[in-house]
C-alpha cells in the first residue's frame, strides 16, 4: 500500500494547491465590479448571432428588445443559414413586443477558414459600424437578461475603463442530468481561467463567456475582432485573448440577471455540449490529452478509490488521506452548487461528474481522429492547419 499512500498524497496536495493557490476559482462571489451611471450613455449595438434557434428565441429575444438603457441601443441579429424560421420568428416577436429596434439579416455560407458563427458576428459588426456605436453586446440566441442588464453592463465597462465585460450566464439546471453536469461545468471552467486572473493586466489569463461579452468598439478594431480568430471554435476564449493580448483590459465574472435558455434534457445532449469542442481546448495534442486524462484521475478519482481501497485493505493512512482530499474537493464545489440554488448532496459525487467530462474529452479525441472535427449547429470544422 505505500505507492498507493504516496498516489493519494499526491492528491491531497493537489487539491490544497488548487483551494490555495489556483486564484481562489472556487469562490463564486464575483460580480460585476463596482459602478456608476455615465454622464452620458454610448451608443451600443447588440449583434446576436443565430442558427436553428426559432425554438428559444420567444424566451430569450423579448428580454432584448426590452431592455431599459438610457442611450441609444440597436439589435442586429444574424440569420446564419437556418432552416427552422429563425429570421422569421425573430421579426414576428420584434412586431409583438416592440422595444429596441431590430434588424434581421443573413450573410450567406461562411467562406473557407471561417466558422459558421463567426462570420456571423462579423457580418452584424459590419451592420452595426454603420451606426458608429462605442459598444458592441455579443450575446447569443439563447441568452435572456434582464431589463437592467445592458445598462449595468456598459456602467462598470465605463466605470473600470475595461474594453471586454463578461458574465457567464446562469445555466439552465432542471434536469436531473443538468443537475449533476452543469455546475461543474463552470466550476471546472473557473478552474481552468480563473477569474480573478483574468483581470489582472499583464496577466497572461483570459477568457470570456461567449454568451454575454461587452466590447468595445476601438478594442474589436485594435484587435481585429472576429478576422484574427475566424477559426475558432472556442470563440469566445480566443476573443478575450485577442483583446487582452493587443492591450485591452478585460474582465469576466458569475452574472445574476443573465441566463440561459436552453435546454439540456438527457445526458446526450450535454455530452455533445462538452465534446464538441474539447479535443480543441487540448489543441489537439495527444501528449496534453494523456496529461489531461491522467491528471483528472490523480485530483478527482484517487481520493474516492483511495478511502475505498484503504477501508477494505485496513490502511488508515490511505483511507484518512482519501477522505480528507475528498472531502477537500467537495468544499471547493459548494459555493457553486448554491450559486446555482442546488442541493448539497451532490458535492460528494463531483468524483462521478468528473469522470463524465474525463469520458466526454476522450470522446472529443475519438471523434477528431475518425476526421468528424469540432461541430456546431450542423456544420463540423477540422483543426486549423499549424503548418
Amino acid at each position: 500500500m505505500d505507492v498507493v499512500v504516496w498516489i493519494t498524497a499526491a492528491s491531497l496536495a493537489a487539491w490544497l494547491w488548487l483551494l490555495l493557490c489556483q486564484g481562489f476559482f472556487w469562490r463564486t462571489d464575483l460580480r460585476l465590479p463596482p459602478r456608476t451611471a455615465p454622464e452620458s450613455w454610448p451608443d451600443v449595438c447588440v449583434v446576436v448571432p443565430a442558427r436553428d434557434e426559432a425554438q428559444v428565441l420567444p424566451d430569450s429575444l423579448p428580454s432584448l428588445l426590452a431592455q431599459d438603457y438610457p442611450g441609444r441601443a440597436e439589435i442586429f441579429l444574424v440569420d446564419d443559414g437556418s432552416s427552422d424560421g429563425t429570421g422569421e420568428v425573430a421579426r414576428t416577436l420584434a412586431d409583438r413586443f416592440g422595444g429596441l429596434p431590430l434588424t434581421v439579416d443573413s450573410p450567406g455560407e461562411p467562406p473557407a477558414g471561417w466558422t459558421g458563427k463567426l462570420w456571423a458576428v462579423r457580418h452584424g459588426i459590419g451592420l452595426a459600424r454603420a451606426r458608429g456605436p462605442e459598444f458592441l453586446l455579443l450575446t447569443d440566441a439563447d441568452i435572456a437578461h434582464e431589463p437592467d442588464s445592458l445598462r449595468e453592463l456598459v456602467a462598470a465597462a465605463r466605470t473600470g475603463g475595461f474594453d471586454l465585460v463578461s458574465q457567464m450566464a446562469r445555466l439552465r439546471v432542471e434536469s436531473v442530468w443538468e443537475r449533476l453536469v452543469v455546475p461543474a461545468f463552470v466550476y471546472f471552467f473557473a478552474q481552468l481561467y480563473p477569474f480573478r486572473w483574468i483581470a489582472r493586466q499583464g496577466g497572461r489569463t483570459a477568457a470570456a463567456a461567449g454568451g454575454c461579452v461587452l466590447l468595445r468598439t476601438e478594442a474589436a478594431e485594435r484587435a481585429r475582432i472576429p478576422d484574427a480568430i475566424r477559426q475558432a471554435v472556442i470563440d469566445d476564449v480566443s476573443l478575450a485573448r485577442a483583446v487582452k493580448h493587443s492591450g485591452g483590459r478585460i474582465w469576466l465574472g458569475l452574472a445574476e440577471r443573465v441566463d440561459s435558455v436552453r435546454p439540456y434534457p438527457r445526458l446526450a445532449d450535454l455530452w455533445r455540449m462538452v465534446s464538441r469542442s474539447a479535443y480543441t481546448q487540448l489543441r489537439h495534442n495527444p501528449l496534453v490529452l494523456l496529461a489531461t486524462v491522467l491528471g483528472l484521475a490523480l485530483v478527482y478519482l484517487v481520493p474516492p478509490a483511495a478511502l475505498i481501497a484503504g477501508l477494505v485493505a485496513g490502511s488508515a493512512p490511505t483511507a484518512v488521506l482519501g477522505a480528507l482530499a475528498w472531502a477537500v474537493m467537495a468544499g471547493t464545489y459548494i459555493p457553486m452548487l448554491r450559486y446555482y440554488r442546488q442541493t448539497l448532496w451532490l458535492a460528494p459525487l463531483l468524483p462521478f461528474t468528473a469522470l463524465l467530462y474525463l469520458l466526454m474529452t476522450v470522446d472529443s479525441a475519438v471523434q477528431h481522429y475518425r476526421g468528424r472535427g469540432a461541430a456546431w449547429k450542423g456544420r463540423t470544422y477540422a483543426a486549423p492547419d499549424r503548418g
